[in-house]
């Protein structure tokens, strides 16, 4: 076993059903359904215009500043994956650039979470392909690996296995693990709900907003006389 460079197989993916179904909801309710305790950190930036993240993850882990094995990801990419790369946070060289967007678009990825930064910034905005990065830089990258594909990986505390579900809108990045996601996927749907009545609510000034005072006063709240 080459640990630190080696290619593995996925083993299972989220469905193309359930991401379809994901990717109509809104990340922060999804977030809210896991009780608010995963992310992956404030540094990743959304470098497309609009549109949602939603596919499998596809995982690489690379040295910082090399795109080796980011290179033999996207050409063992399935269409709808979403490509993963953890490349360390590290800024100093960039992970990928136009010409791997193009090559991406063409294999039908449906879009990249990279621990790193990328060049060529208005050819992501104007491809709009769904990316998030940790920043920007013109330096390109070193291609000598080591590295990694279909490991579990981490950004930033959030563990991301291979095949997971990976959501991402202008809120930030979310991964869904394999086995939880029907599960997830039932209490973001019924939250939803709940908040589409509480809208309605809202707009028919018959919000109920007694659970205000009632929380103060639970918590010792004093109220003028």
């Amino acid at each position: 076993m080459s640990i630190g460079f080696r290619i593995l197989n996925r083993q299972r993916v989220v469905p193309a059903e359930l991401v379809a179904r994901f990717a109509a909801l809104p990340v922060a309710n999804v977030s809210d359904s896991m009780h608010r305790t995963i992310a992956a950190g404030d540094r990743l930036r959304k470098i497309h215009r609009d549109g949602v993240l939603a596919g499998p993850a596809l995982t690489v882990r690379s040295r910082p500043g090399d795109n080796l094995m980011l290179h033999k990801a996207i050409d063992l990419a399935q269409p709808g994956d979403v490509i993963v790369c953890d490349a360390g946070g590290d800024l100093t060289n960039s992970l990928m650039g136009e010409l791997m967007l193009a090559y991406a678009v063409k294999r039908g990825v449906a879009g990249f979470v990279l621990n790193g930064a990328i060049r060529d910034l208005d050819a992501f905005v104007q491809t709009n392909l769904p990316v998030y990065a940790a920043g920007v830089t013109h330096r390109g990258p070193y291609k000598d690996g080591p590295g990694e594909i279909n490991v579990p990986i981490a950004i930033d505390g959030m563990v991301i296995e291979p095949g997971d579900l990976i959501l991402g809108d202008s809120d930030g990045v979310l991964c869904v693990p394999f086995a939880d996601a029907e599960a997830v996927y039932a209490k973001t749907a019924a939250k939803q709900d709940a908040e589409q009545k509480q809208m309605a609510a809202i707009e028919a000034g018959t919000n109920d907003r007694a659970w205000v005072d009632a929380s103060l006063k639970r918590l010792g709240c004093e109220f003028p006389a």
